[in-house]
């Protein structure tokens, strides 16, 4: 990695320290340029014509998704964010009154929701795993659940969004996989900053965004697709005729890759733009990102933990870049406006998309700081040294 050379290329770098990834990460200058170029022609020429001309371009998008997962193109479906993937994914399931979803403590406020519905629609059964004292996925009660439930989906989200907890994604596909359960795992957070391998996470489906840590576009997202779930004909619930064939008046042929999830409407420029945000993090390499921020993170973690009335509340074995913390002599609306007043971009994670985390936390707000690896060490230290107030 050439540090250098990244934050030249992030012009959002400059009079700021920005540790909001995990919200919308800035992004590098070859996302920018393809995103305007291409709007800047289509204002030109016309949507059609541009996106005829652009085909070829636009099937590097599969490619490059393919790549960062270790996966094929036909696995990949191009969506407009995280929580679009992961209702398309979900609504492939053919729920009934009684099937359980089994999910955990953690995951996303929008997830949760999207259980409570079906609850409420359909009748299903809302499981969630307990945790250890540690805050890791207790594992062997999860295993139990399986074996005692058998339920119709398992649904894991990877980094919670209120907090740098990485849940252990792989050991969790490894049971779903020994007892056939459909799994999908929400990766919103962890795309962009960890090494994703769906070939080890054994998961169905995998939501991802573009505009977190991948730093692509607003508006842009990605899901992966299994195989298994291909072959099983699993499809969402409405489709459109870039899923479908219409082969008679009464019936319909699924498209045979993953594609059977999208809706044939999108922002190409959009789609390009991710494109060149895959590329981005394919050129430099994954491992040398996950390499990079946990080094960064771990000596931030530290200088933080020293502060006199500072309270780290990431629990769990594996944290992230995702860092919420507290304040014993300061509110977190303190904390904000003095953040704010030295020029540090963040985010305030509250409650109400992590009732069961901070209830048990016994905390209403937090301050979520989410450096990235066009973040440097010297930053970090002026921000350890602006908490010192």
């Amino acid at each position: 990695m050439d540090i250098n050379t990244i934050r030249k290329e992030t012009r959002g770098c400059k009079n700021k320290i920005f540790l909001n990834s995990a919200g919308s990460s800035l992004v590098p200058d070859p996302v920018f340029d393809r995103t305007i170029s291409y709007l800047t022609e289509e204002a030109r020429v016309g949507g059609y014509a541009l996106a005829y001309s652009s085909l070829e371009e636009t099937e590097e998008f599969y490619t490059e998704a393919a790549s960062l997962l270790n996966c094929n193109p036909e696995n990949i479906a191009y969506m407009t964010s995280a929580t679009d993937a992961y209702a398309k994914a979900i609504s492939s399931i053919t729920f009934k009154e009684g099937d359980i979803i089994l999910t955990t403590d953690d995951d996303y406020v929008s997830n949760q929701l999207t259980f409570i519905s079906l609850k409420k629609r359909v009748g299903v059964k809302i499981i969630r795993a307990v945790n250890l004292p540690n805050g890791d996925l207790d594992l062997v009660n999860f295993e139990q659940l399986v074996k005692e439930y058998q339920p119709k989906l398992v649904a894991l989200t990877h980094i919670p969004t209120s907090s740098g907890l990485v849940q252990d994604a792989e050991k969790v596909g490894e049971i779903c996989q020994k007892y056939k359960i459909w799994y999908l795992l929400d990766a919103c957070q962890s795309v962009g900053q960890l090494v994703v391998d769906v070939k080890k996470l054994k998961c169905d489906f995998l939501a991802a965004t573009g505009r977190k840590f991948l730093r692509g576009p607003r508006g842009t997202g990605f899901l992966y697709v299994s195989d298994s779930a291909l072959q099983a004909d699993l499809a969402p619930l409405f489709i459109d005729m870039l899923g479908a064939k219409w082969t008679s008046e009464e019936d319909y042929e699924l498209e045979l890759t993953a594609k059977r999830f999208e809706f044939w409407e999108s922002s190409i420029a959009g789609k390009l733009g991710l494109k060149e945000a895959l590329k981005y993090a394919n050129a430099i390499g994954m491992a040398n990102i996950e390499r990079y921020n946990a080094g960064l993170m771990a000596a931030f973690r530290v200088k933080l933990a020293a502060i006199k009335g500072l309270q780290l509340q990431d629990w769990g074995t594996q944290v992230s870049n995702i860092l919420t913390f507290t304040m014993d002599h300061h509110t977190t609306d303190e904390i904000s406006e003095h953040l704010k007043q030295h020029g540090v971009y963040f985010s305030i994670s509250s409650k109400s998309s992590a009732l069961i985390d901070f209830t048990r936390k016994n905390i209403e707000s937090a301050i979520r700081l989410s450096p990235h690896y066009f973040n440097t060490p010297e930053e970090l230290e002026k921000v350890v040294t602006i908490l010192n107030f």
